[in-house]
């Protein structure tokens, strides 16, 4: 039988998706409100580290968008990162569910659908919720991530980075919340005010903020995200025994109320990623694709020194072979620095109830190159599960803009089963590395009256399954605990000539010292 040929301008278009490498497939050409399963749009495997986005209002498909990608990359052996904001990805662990509308959807885009789920690991922060544990040590998150999730303002992220410099220097280590409230303390008081005086040092009114921010969000149950065993961000980069890459899903519905937290924890594992991998150029095909959901949460209130350091580490990271998908409702949720790296996009319906939907769809239509369509009202008669593609081609070009009616993901397209993730959960290797909270001495320990270990070198985390030290009497403020301790006045003498090793930090003041 021979394959029809396309009409017309459409022509211009499929010879722009005729790639002859690795590619995924995305669907087929919309004309004319026909879906031309003769035409497929694709996207070259090798141009995913040159990062992408993913838009659309409320409802149009989003989600099913990033687990027909995610599943894609997956089966061509590369690793998927991807935040669970609603808990409705997880069910790409399963096989999808037969039925009249995929039928229907894969007889449209000439799609041979059989049901297929994935390699899945499931996380959660801290615990909150179904999930190995994430947790991140005070240290390795650094000032400038911590002070976006506190809202502090620029001299407040200041004090605050004096405070991680002193702790660095002085080998007090910052393991979870409690440790830095002790430090913070320690140099507001008379003893400790000395300790800064050289560097301009930290008033008590801006600490008094910092230590009332961090009561705020520890009440909020945030603490149980800073602790050890640290995830190591490796665990991202890993491939199935049957050569299919892993799909890491962090599931976030236990802390969807908090999304400051949740999304500046996802630049912390971007930024980790950034400083750990080595430099590998080009690759036939990404080490890492990461999807941040939610995006516009990212750069909300965000100071021009953070988005700065966001536009560099999407620009760098490229070349360590990761590439990075914004999902969000419009492009201008994403700064323009920014969205000028996205190679790669998916624009689904967007809505114009309002005139300031109408005036940031007319944005939206001019962040597209030249096209045959009216994206304008193409843009706002999109049904679910369409939308606007333009992508690089192998070499590094914009394709022509496409309407596209996209596939049917083979995954299941809803939650999994609660029962069968907590087996998976259970059974992965990860989950005894990482489930149980260890509580060694720190900061707090040290400055509270315990014994310290040798200042110079972090030790190794506990093993999986010991439990959390119980820790001394509270019934006194953190003030009166420092200075009442044993050890306070001699380790005020000694503390200002002790030789630690300083942490080197990185563009985001992570720490950028191989964590253990």
């Amino acid at each position: 039988m021979t394959t029809p040929s396309p009409p017309g301008a459409a022509r211009a278009i499929a010879e722009g998706y005729a790639f002859t490498g690795p590619a995924l497939e995305l669907g087929a050409l919309l004309w004319e409100d026909r879906a031309l399963p003769e035409v497929p749009v694709r996207v070259p495997l090798a141009v995913l580290n040159r990062h992408g986005l993913v838009a659309g209002a409320t409802g149009t498909g989003k989600t099913k968008t990033l687990q027909l990608v995610a599943e894609q990359l997956s089966a061509q052996g590369v690793p998927v990162f991807l935040a669970d904001v609603k808990g409705d990805v997880s069910g790409i662990c399963a096989p999808g569910v037969p039925g009249d509308r995929v039928a229907r959807r894969a007889a449209e885009v000439g799609q041979d659908w059989s049901p297929a789920g994935c390699p899945a690991e499931f996380y959660a922060l801290g615990g909150m919720g179904r999930g190995i544990p994430l947790r991140a040590t005070v240290t390795s998150f650094g000032p400038v991530l911590l002070s976006k999730v506190l809202g502090l303002n620029t001299t407040q992220e200041q004090s605050l980075g004096l405070i991680f410099h002193y702790a660095d220097t002085k080998g007090l280590e910052l393991l979870d919340l409690k440790d830095l409230r002790a430090v913070a303390t320690f140099l507001t008081s008379d003893e400790g005010k000395p300790e800064l005086k050289g560097i301009g040092g930290v008033s008590p009114a801006t600490a008094g903020v910092i230590l009332r921010s961090l009561t705020a969000f520890e009440a909020q149950g945030a603490g149980a995200f800073f602790g050890e065993p640290e995830f190591d961000t490796a665990e991202l980069l890993r491939s199935g025994g049957d050569g299919r890459g892993v799909v890491s899903v962090l599931e976030l519905p236990a802390v969807q109320d908090r999304p400051q937290l949740f999304s500046t924890f996802l630049m912390w594992l971007l930024a980790d990623l950034f400083e750990e991998l080595p430099e590998v150029g080009d690759l036939d095909r990404p080490k890492l694709v990461f999807f941040f959901d939610e995006a516009h949460l990212l750069f909300t209130g965000a100071s021009k020194a953070f988005l700065e350091a966001i536009t560099q580490t999407v620009r760098l990271i490229r070349s360590k072979g990761v590439g990075i998908f914004f999902v969000t409702q419009t492009p201008k949720d994403v700064p323009s620095e920014v969205l000028g790296q996205l190679g790669n996009r998916v624009q689904h319906a967007l809505r114009a109830f309002t005139p300031e939907d109408a005036k940031a769809l007319k944005a939206t239509v001019r962040t597209f190159p030249t096209s045959p369509y009216d994206l304008e009202e193409l843009l706002t008669g999109l049904g679910t599960g369409e939308a606007v593609v333009t992508v690089l081609d192998e070499d590094g070009a914009p394709t022509p803009v496409a309407a596209v009616r996209l596939r049917a993901p083979r995954s299941l397209m809803g939650p999994a089963d609660p029962a069968a993730m907590d087996a998976a959960i259970g059974d992965s290797p990860l989950y005894g590395r990482y489930a149980q909270a260890v509580d060694r001495e720190s900061a707090y320990e040290r400055l509270a009256g315990r014994p310290a270990p040798a200042p110079a070198r972090p030790s190794a985390p506990g093993p999986a399954g010991r439990g959390r030290r119980e820790r001394p009497q509270e019934d006194t403020g953190m003030v009166e605990q420092v200075m009442g301790s044993g050890v306070f006045q001699s380790l005020a003498r000694s503390i200002g000539t002790q030789i630690g090793r300083e942490i080197t930090r990185s563009l985001f003041g992570t720490s950028k010292r191989r964590r253990r």
